[in-house]
């Protein structure tokens, strides 16, 4: 009888080999041609000018944070959607709630202003 564990271990070892042997292959075949412009924090081409701290309005820390809600919202619904025959209503009023419990979130975010750019 053959080990089950033994899967594990080859699929183990592939994963470690195969981004070692990528990484060494890469850094084999790559020419390598040091300069100062490397160092510099943009190979753009611009010169970098200012403080790269700029500091920005919280609103937009608020709006990429509802940006993630109903960005993990979508995940969530999604295999609910693909599987919602075999839930049934229980599965249906479950997710509406978790729906409403998200819009309500949105609401309070709108009647604090946060959703303003100005």
């Amino acid at each position: 009888m053959v080990n089950p564990w033994i899967d594990v271990v080859v699929f183990f070892i592939a994963g470690l080999t195969f981004p070692l042997v990528n990484l060494g292959l890469s850094r084999l075949l790559r020419r390598d041609y040091p300069y100062s412009l490397k160092l510099d924090p943009y190979e753009s081409g611009e010169e970098p000018f200012g403080d790269a701290r700029v500091s920005f309005r919280i609103q937009y820390y608020f709006y990429a944070m509802i940006f993630l809600v109903f960005d993990v919202e979508v995940v969530f619904m999604y295999p609910w959607a693909v599987v919602l025959r075999d839930l049934g209503v229980f599965g249906y009023v479950v997710m509406l709630l978790f729906a409403l419990t998200l819009v309500e979130g949105l609401v309070y975010a709108y009647k604090k202003g946060v959703l303003r750019w100005i």
